[in-house]
């Protein structure tokens, strides 16, 4: 079942109301089984800004979308991370701060995306999309070696995740076209391209 993404951040904020510190692990639980797209978009988000430039951040969060994509890969709907990952929290007032900053993006993403091309958004294509997220997870270490080269398969891969998480088939082609495009793009930056 497709779930706007306003209604995954009501969830947030109602879970950081409950408790001062909110773990990665009470996050994972509250989303339930919409947590795979969701799961594989922020890292895919968070690999496209900047932070994707640090050195050794593109393989720790290619090594978190690889654990991630196997799990869909094999059908899990409710995902699991390792203790040390669950255990990770930030105050309940950071939480509902970026949940606030994200309320007009999340409207806007609403109201344009969803339940298209359905026959392209459901179990087949969310493992393909997942095999393709594997992947591109796996190139991004040797991408270290040059700076942002990371960038197109970090958004390849938030796109996928948006795409899981909407259950939007159209979504699902533009990520996949993405991917490729990503793909074709080391092929031209590392040595052997």
């Amino acid at each position: 079942m497709a779930q706007d993404i306003s209604d995954i951040l009501d969830d947030l904020d109602e879970l950081a109301g409950q408790e001062s510190e909110v773990s990665l692990g009470d996050v994972v639980e509250r989303i339930g089984p919409r947590g795979p797209g969701v799961m594989l978009f922020l890292p895919g988000a968070l690999g496209a800004t900047p932070v994707g430039g640090i050195p050794g951040m593109p393989s720790v969060i290619g090594l978190f979308v690889a654990m991630l994509s196997v799990q869909i890969l094999i059908g899990r709907n409710h995902l699991w991370l390792p203790g040390f990952l669950r255990r990770r929290s930030v105050g309940d007032d950071r939480l509902r701060g970026s949940v606030a900053r994200l309320r007009k993006p999340a409207g806007w993403i609403d109201r344009h995306f969803g339940q298209r091309l359905e026959w392209a958004a459901g179990e087949v294509a969310r493992r393909v999309v997942a095999g393709i997220c594997l992947v591109l997870a796996a190139t991004l270490p040797p991408l270290e070696v040059v700076p942002f080269a990371a960038l197109a398969p970090f958004a390849a891969i938030g796109l996928n995740g948006l795409a899981l998480t909407l259950r939007d088939g159209l979504l699902t082609l533009a990520g996949v076209a993405a991917s490729l495009a990503a793909l074709w793009s080391i092929w031209a930056v590392l040595p052997f391209g």
